[in-house]
Order: structure tokens, then C-alpha cells, then sequence
């Protein structure tokens, strides 16, 4: 008898943890508290968590719609008076940092919702969308969360560099020779950045270089080693004429031009030959750049100034309702 009174209270301890609690729109979640007592989540606060979205598809295989645990987290301020329905975030109200929510979501109400177009090999009738969440921090303090944000931003794209450049050895060897083979035939003098660009210093310019911080205002033509123009704003094939202006250290353009720019000043001219893993990657930008393409700009530098103040700090990619 106590042997099988051991079993029942074994059986109704495990069954209520792994029971599912509905939200108001019917979304089944289940969480996992780190720590009751911690303070939870309040409007407009700005939250750092990892999410992710699984399904079983028609073909009865576990697949990952997207995930960003091991990766870089979200953040986000949520208002709580204008949170998506049929979300995770319907819960945030119950949650603090540590904790762990589980969810599922129907392809049935996501249908009806219109939150999926139709029913597919991935969204099966019947099936449904499996997601977990775990808070990692939360903000009062915007100003605070943009840094750490960009902070987080930088580390974890050099880490995707990193494993680019592992994953690409074998074809950044074949690319060597071909731009060995282009500078010389071309007959050009180079000067090579830290990071692998090669720079052609027709006229360096004068004052303030393009250094991190500064803006430059350039007018450029960029094409592949085969001569194919794919954008340009001066010379033949220019779609427009207009001075492209780039703030150097922000990380808007592609990194060979970071390095690159840096050796000119007001009136600089000269030619930059980027290595595809400084450019658009191996994936190129197709149908324009096909992958692993060397990029070689020629550019003028028409001024070096101070950028104007942003009115703002840059946002924060949004939680997708």
C-alpha cells in the first residue's frame, strides 16, 4: 500500500508539472520559475531574451523555424496596454528574469488569425507551433540597453565572421591567387589592410582621414574582378549621381570599406579591392553578386566632416507581432 500511495503522489506531482495553463486568447504556455521572489516584469521596460520556434512537419521531422539561443538575443520594450495576442508575451506580466516559458501555438488558430497564409509541409492542419522563451535581463534604462545591445551586436557578428572565415578557407586560398593574379596584371601598387583589403592610394587627400567617427562623402563604382558593374554613382553605369555619405566605426556598410576609406582624405582617389569575406560574404548578393565575389570599388572622396548629432539612439529590432 505505501509503495503504490509513493506512486500516485509521484504520478499527480509530475502530471501538474508538466500541466499547460491557457492565456486569455487560448495559447497553451507553462512556466518555469527561477526564483518567485524576483521582481517581475513591468510596462515599457526593455527585455533581453532568447526565443525560439519549432514545428513538426508533414513529413513528421522536428524543425526549427527560428531560434536565437546560442546566438544573439532579442531585445525589446514591451507597452503591456499593446502586447500581440496569441503570444508569448500575453505572460510577460507573470515573468522575471530567469524565468522559462514554454508555449504552443495551433496552425488552426494561427490560420483563422491569418497568422499563417494556408496550411503546408511546415503549418500541418491539426499540428501546431511549439516556442520557448527564457528572460535573461531587463532594462529601466534605454540608454543602457543600446549600448549593450550594439556591445552584443559587434561580438556576436565577429563570431559569425569567425566561423565564415573557418568555413571558407578553402575558397578564400583560391581567391588569393586570383587577386594576386588581377594586381598584377593590372599593374598596381597596393597597400594591404589589417584586415586583408587591398588599397590603391592614387591620392591620399588632405586633412582629416575617414577614420572611425568622421564622415566621409564618397562617389564610388563597384564591380566584380570580370569588370561587371553592379552599382555606382559616378563613371560609366552610374544609376544615380547622388554622393553616398558613410559614417566610419558605425557598421552600416560592408567592412572592407570600413578599412579601406580610412586611408583617404578630403580629395582622396583611389581603388579598393575587397576580399568577398569582407564584402557580401560567401552567399554574395545574388542575382547582382554571385557568392564568393571580390569586390573592387574605385572611389573619390569628395569631403571628410563631423557627422551631425542622431536625434536619437538607434532602435532595437521589434518583437515581431
Amino acid at each position: 500500500m505505501r509503495i503504490i500511495s509513493y506512486l500516485l503522489i509521484a504520478v499527480v506531482f509530475f502530471s501538474s508539472c508538466n500541466k499547460f495553463e491557457k492565456a486569455k486568447s487560448g495559447m497553451k504556455y507553462k512556466i518555469t520559475s527561477s526564483d518567485s521572489k524576483k521582481p517581475r516584469i513591468k510596462s515599457n521596460q526593455i527585455v533581453k531574451f532568447n526565443l525560439e520556434y519549432k514545428v513538426k512537419t508533414a513529413s513528421g521531422k522536428d524543425s526549427i523555424l527560428n531560434s536565437t539561443f546560442g546566438k544573439m538575443p532579442i531585445y525589446h520594450k514591451f507597452d503591456f496596454a499593446n502586447l500581440p495576442k496569441y503570444d508569448f508575451a500575453e505572460v510577460l506580466a507573470q515573468l522575471a528574469v530567469g524565468d522559462k516559458v514554454e508555449f504552443l501555438l495551433d496552425n488552426d488558430s494561427l490560420k483563422s488569425r491569418h497568422m499563417i497564409p494556408d496550411y503546408n509541409e511546415v503549418f500541418v492542419k491539426g499540428g501546431h507551433v511549439q516556442g520557448k522563451v527564457e528572460i535573461l535581463k531587463v532594462y529601466d534604462d534605454e540608454k543602457v540597453a543600446n549600448e549593450e545591445y550594439k556591445t552584443e551586436m559587434m561580438a556576436a557578428n565577429q563570431k559569425e565572421q569567425e566561423k565564415i572565415e573557418k568555413e571558407s578557407a578553402g575558397e578564400t586560398a583560391k581567391e588569393k591567387t586570383r587577386i594576386t593574379k588581377y594586381v598584377a596584371d593590372n599593374k598596381l601598387t597596393t597597400v594591404v589592410t589589417p584586415g586583408g583589403v587591398q588599397v590603391v592610394v592614387e591620392n591620399a587627400g588632405e586633412g582629416q582621414k575617414a577614420d572611425s567617427g568622421w564622415q566621409a562623402i564618397v562617389m564610388y563604382k563597384g564591380y566584380t574582378l570580370d569588370g561587371k558593374v553592379f552599382d555606382a554613382n559616378m563613371g560609366e553605369g552610374a544609376k544615380h549621381t547622388d554622393p553616398f555619405n558613410v559614417v566610419l566605426g558605425q557598421h552600416r556598410v560592408i567592412r572592407g570599406w570600413e578599412e579601406g576609406l580610412k586611408l583617404f582624405g578630403k580629395g582622396g582617389k583611389g581603388k579598393l579591392i575587397i576580399p568577398f569575406i569582407l564584402g557580401y560574404g560567401p552567399q554574395g548578393s545574388p542575382p547582382v553578386i554571385p557568392a564568393y565575389s571580390t569586390l573592387v570599388f574605385d572611389v573619390e572622396i569628395k569631403d571628410v566632416t563631423k557627422p551631425a548629432p542622431e536625434a536619437a539612439a538607434p532602435k532595437m529590432p521589434a518583437h515581431g507581432k
